[in-house]
């Protein structure tokens, strides 16, 4: 089934994902692209115009410093990342710093923070204690064109979800199902019955043993819950859907 809009979504593996929105703009979420399933290095990344990152984990942070050095996009982040990059990033202009419930306006574009239960800190360099970059955080994304998503991040499924949906009305729902670390399967399920959306990206999975859920998994979690009609899109690493 295809979507209504006129946007391509590429899957890089894990949890990174390239989006090209109808008014030509380049989004990345999650860039790590050094992730063992990605068909493409970091290095290779020339452009990204919106940065959105939903945590400090090194699976989901993982390029993104580097990747913005060359490329200096608008990057929105939760509070405590905005002032880690204050300190740790060149090109602190595209920085906006924000919140959980706030919605920013950028390159024709809306993006609104939202929460998603998970944990964040990560060691980097040798550290002796992680480091701390602002809780967990989801992202609904307004397009050009009046499309709407939801990009969840790593998360559990929890019952506000079905706020997300009736205050933004989202199509698209990209979501994690590889359990062990976040939701599984079965709990992405409830999560797009939540939602109310019509599209599932799954994400977040494959990409070690230990994150085990599969795309078929998730069809049988939604058809026994009577969502035969959600059309689940998962494609390998590299491809786009859109």
């Amino acid at each position: 089934m295809a979507l209504a809009t006129s946007a391509t979504f590429t899957w890089y593996g894990h949890s990174c994902w390239e989006v090209t929105t109808p008014g030509g703009k380049t989004v990345l979420f999650d860039p790590w692209f050094g992730n063992p399933r990605s068909p493409r290095a970091p290095d290779t990344v020339a452009r990204c115009d919106l940065l959105l990152v939903t945590h400090g984990h090194a699976d989901h942070f993982g390029d993104a410093l580097a990747i913005a050095s060359r490329t200096r996009p608008v990057w929105p982040s939760i509070h405590e990342m905005s002032l880690w990059l204050g300190r740790n990033y060149a090109h602190k202009d595209g920085l906006i710093g924000m919140n959980k419930g706030g919605t920013v306006e950028v390159l024709g574009l809306k993006v609104t923070m939202l929460k998603a239960d998970h944990s964040a800190g990560d060691l980097y360099a040798g550290a002796e204690s992680p480091l701390y970059l602002g809780e967990p955080v989801g992202f609904v994304v307004e397009l050009e064109d009046g499309f709407r998503f939801y990009f969840a991040g790593d998360t559990d499924v929890f019952s506000d979800m079905r706020l997300i949906g009736e205050r933004f009305r989202p199509s698209l729902a990209f979501l994690p199902i590889g359990g062990h670390f976040t939701m599984d399967p079965t709990a992405a399920a409830m999560a797009v019955e939540l939602l109310g959306v019509s599209d599932v990206a799954p994400m977040h999975y494959g990409t070690f043993d230990l994150v085990a859920g599969t795309p078929d998994q998730l069809r049988d979690a939604l058809a026994a819950r009577g969502l035969e009609h959600v059309a689940v899109h998962a494609t390998t690493p590299g491809q786009a859907i859109g």
